[in-house]
């Protein structure tokens, strides 16, 4: 494959050239690329903003993370925080850091990525920033959506005796990186070795190419089901969980037997001799959303696919707690991937 050198083209002829193909969509774009700043309009709705930055070495391993699946990736994570707030992302901007090691074939690819994701999710790339960088890639994308004030949903909005419930399963993400990262270095050790991926595919999707449940949230308004607090698990659930208990000034018990978990990632765990549930827990990176919706709403909430009960809510001084299969009750940790202490 060709090498075009970024320098060949500039800051302002690489932003050209990337942006090119871009043509807003959404209504709410009344200004997109091309000036000093977006004109947005969102008709009296209330703005929501996410900001997620994305550091070579920290977030993602180059090794083996492609850069369309890169860009993929970091544009749904920022869809995940709007449609966690029961919104609907509309907007992004995408800021780039990039060392000379990178060419503009490369961006491309990322660029191409970034299209896809904005694609199937409806969102228009509105604008961004490029600079040269001494330490790898770094990525900065925000995120704009709106929502009727009336039906945002907040971190702090649970009550005692709500019901958690949990879409999709969990783990799978985290089992996937261990599966990278052991292939990584069986490669460093080896020089030859092929991957040995047969069988894990589900595993691999989860970590370089996750989906944002825009499915979910359109399925509780169908079914008239408001939620009173949502998360994306993005630290793991036992984090993520705690975060809702204690902006709400709650307690929680979750049941270790009802934690949705995929087939391949018990099967991956035990290979590594590693607890499932810890990985479900801590693992993180999953983007379902976990939510909690009254007491009243159990058996619609049953009836949609895919979503789980997994616990309720209880009072504060109870503490947050999982419900062991031997029925011992133990204190939940927050013992979720924590980025500053890399």
């Amino acid at each position: 494959m060709n090498r075009t050198e970024i320098a060949t083209l500039g800051e302002f002829g690489l932003i050209e050239h990337l942006t090119k193909p871009i043509t807003p969509v959404q209504p709410t774009t009344k200004k997109g690329i091309g000036d000093d700043a977006a004109v947005l309009d969102y008709g009296g709705m209330r703005t929501l903003v996410t900001t997620d930055l994305l550091l070579e070495g920290i977030h993602f391993d180059l090794t083996y993370v492609p850069m369309k699946h890169l860009g993929y990736k970091a544009a749904v994570v920022n869809f995940s925080d709007i449609y966690a707030m029961n919104g609907k992302p509309q907007q992004i901007t995408v800021s780039l850091g990039i060392s000379k090691r990178f060419s503009v074939e490369d961006l491309e690819a990322f660029y191409e990525g970034l299209r896809l994701a904005c694609e199937v999710y409806g969102v228009d790339i509105v604008g961004g920033d490029t600079s040269a960088s001494l330490t790898g890639l770094t990525i900065s994308i925000t995120c704009i959506g709106y929502a009727d004030k009336d039906e945002i949903v907040y971190r702090n909005g649970a009550h005692d005796t709500d019901l958690i419930c949990v879409s999709g399963d969990l783990g799978a993400a985290y089992m996937g990186l261990q599966l990278l990262e052991r292939e990584k270095i069986v490669f460093r050790e080896s020089g030859t070795a092929e991957p040995d991926f047969a069988g894990k595919e589900y595993l691999l999707e989860r970590q370089l190419k996750p989906e944002a449940r825009k499915d979910i949230v359109k399925l509780l308004s169908e079914n008239g089901i408001m939620p009173t607090s949502m998360i994306d698990v993005s630290d793991g659930l036992s984090s993520d969980l705690m975060h809702i208990c204690k902006q709400s000034k709650v307690g929680c018990i979750i049941y270790e037997d009802r934690i949705p978990i995929d087939y391949q990632t018990a099967i991956m765990a035990e290979a590594f001799n590693m607890n499932v549930i810890t990985a479900a827990l801590n693992g993180g990176e999953d983007y379902e959303l976990l939510f909690t919706v009254p007491l009243e709403m159990h058996e619609k909430v049953l009836t949609i696919p895919g979503i789980h009960l997994i616990g309720y809510i209880t009072s504060a001084e109870k503490g947050c707690n999982l419900m062991t299969r031997d029925g011992v009750e133990m204190p939940l940790r927050a013992q979720g991937w924590n980025p500053i202490a890399q």
